[in-house]
């Protein structure tokens, strides 16, 4: 279930549980995130091209383009077996911002984000069929977990794609990684 958890900077462990899709919606309005919940429906093999997973959401893709100006999207696949699933994580997980919004839709699978706008960290587990879109410059982190399982369509407003601008912070070590995140409950 897609759930918000909202915590001091200084006190990760003093947080704000919120597991209403619209409450969610509200309290990351409040900071400029859009939350939206999708129909992850489309049939897709395990094995699925990301040229196949573009093309079974094309239209929401397109409408996010032009809301946006989006210029490119693709497929973040991470598996089990994964070889460099431990070095994705490890990049992920470091606090960074982009010049870009950062725009996931989970196809399969959940991951869970921390964004820290200010001084407080809003943590967002998402699962398959939400969409988050994080604001240009907006410090936060991603963990996929240390077995992940996902698909993700991402979309940027440049070509070059992802690019992470780190802050050198070592706040996402304070906070729950989704094991602990999930154990919590």
């Amino acid at each position: 279930m897609t759930t918000l958890t909202i915590a001091p900077e200084s006190s990760p462990a003093a947080v704000t549980v919120v597991t209403d899709f619209a409450d969610i919606q509200k309290k990351l309005d409040e900071i400029g995130v859009l939350i939206e919940r999708w129909q992850a429906d489309r049939p897709l093999t395990n094995d699925a091209s990301q040229e196949t997973i573009l093309a079974a959401y094309r239209p929401q893709v397109e409408r996010l383009k032009a809301q946006y100006g989006f210029q490119s999207a693709d497929v973040i696949s991470v598996a089990p077996d994964n070889p460099k699933k431990d070095d994705l994580r490890a990049m992920f997980l470091k606090e960074h911002t982009h010049s870009d919004h950062e725009v996931r839709f989970f196809v399969e699978g959940r991951g869970l984000f921390f964004l820290h706008p200010n001084d407080t960290v809003y943590g967002i587990l998402c699962e398959a069929g939400d969409l988050l879109t994080v604001p240009a410059d907006t410090r936060h982190w991603f963990d996929l977990g240390s077995m992940p399982d996902l698909k993700c369509i991402r979309l940027f407003t440049t070509q070059e794609g992802w690019v992470a601008n780190y802050t050198g912070s070592d706040i996402a070590s304070t906070f729950p990684t989704l094991e602990q995140f999930l154990e919590r409950g």
